[in-house]
């Protein structure tokens, strides 16, 4: 997290663009590598508000939008070693993989696009967790305002949470070998 953002803070590079998305409704964000750090800074701060420390499992299911990399960048921040599963799996691939991981943390959204229509994740995280007993928390960005059901002693909005963290983060060193991700490939990925 620190070579991809921290270390360009006091040059040039600061207020140039790191990151620029177009989502499928046709919304565009562009964010400089200042905007990306505080913004990860944010959501490693929410993290830690949530329990999560060096070498927990978090879980990420979500689509392609920037939110999503910016969990990555936070749970490397804190040194949380996170495990993507993409977002057209359903339940029992998030089950799987979480349980796999030991996830204490899941992070998803309310719903993605995909050809204009909503698939909605946050119900797909909901099946999945009733067989997931590490997982303690599950934030839901609202994305595409679809229905779903938050319960109140697990699930946390993340607007909500991001609202009140600090935008200031200070990475902690890891040791060379501390573990960054779990992915999982398919057998032709190899």
């Amino acid at each position: 997290a620190y070579k991809c953002l921290d270390r360009h803070l006091t040059g040039a590079r600061r207020n140039k663009v790191a990151l620029i998305w177009e989502g499928e409704p046709g919304e565009v964000q562009v964010f400089t590598y200042y905007q990306l750090w505080r913004e990860t800074c944010r959501f490693a701060n929410v993290l830690q508000s949530l329990g999560v420390t060096a070498g927990d499992r978090v879980g990420i299911y979500m689509g392609m939008v920037p939110e999503a990399t910016v969990a990555m960048l936070a749970c490397a921040r804190i040194g949380a070693i996170h495990s993507v599963v993409f977002g057209g799996f359903a339940a029992d691939a998030v089950r799987d993989r979480m349980n796999d991981a030991q996830a204490k943390v899941i992070i998803t959204q309310d719903g993605l696009w995909r050809r204009g229509a909503v698939v909605p994740l946050k119900e797909q995280v909901d099946k999945a967790v009733l067989e997931c007993p590490s997982v303690q928390s599950v934030v839901v960005l609202k994305r595409t305002k679809n229905a779903i059901e938050m319960k109140a002693s697990r699930d946390h909005d993340w607007h909500a949470l991001m609202s009140t963290a600090s935008a200031v983060h200070e990475a902690p060193a890891l040791e060379s070998e501390h573990p960054l991700f779990i992915l999982y490939t398919s057998g032709s990925t190899g």
